[in-house]
């Protein structure tokens, strides 16, 4: 099991990235000790605070010539970790 899925890059997190406080998709089931080992060891920086939400799925429906379609967005947990003074990670690194 992954528990980092991607980062969180929106323009209110990358105002935030200046502070040292990032934004991760993480695994539904991934507790916060777990999260923090994760970053870690992948960006080799020390995680000061954690602060995770949980978002439900919503319902959608759209509506085409044939029929109506109906279903759910998916359920996801997210994490926005703040770093030690002065550490950073980099997203954009390898690109």
């Amino acid at each position: 099991m992954q528990i980092l899925k991607k980062p969180l890059i929106t323009e209110k997190i990358s105002a935030m990235n200046e502070r040292g406080v990032y934004g991760f998709i993480v695994e539904k089931t991934a507790k916060k000790p777990e999260i923090k080992q994760a970053i870690e060891k992948m960006y080799g920086v020390d995680v000061v605070a954690i602060r995770t939400m949980r978002y439900a799925g919503k319902k959608k429906t759209r509506y085409t010539k044939t029929k109506i379609v109906s279903g759910f967005t998916n359920t996801y947990k997210k994490a926005i970790v703040e770093v030690a003074e002065g550490q950073i990670i980099d997203f954009y690194g390898e690109i």
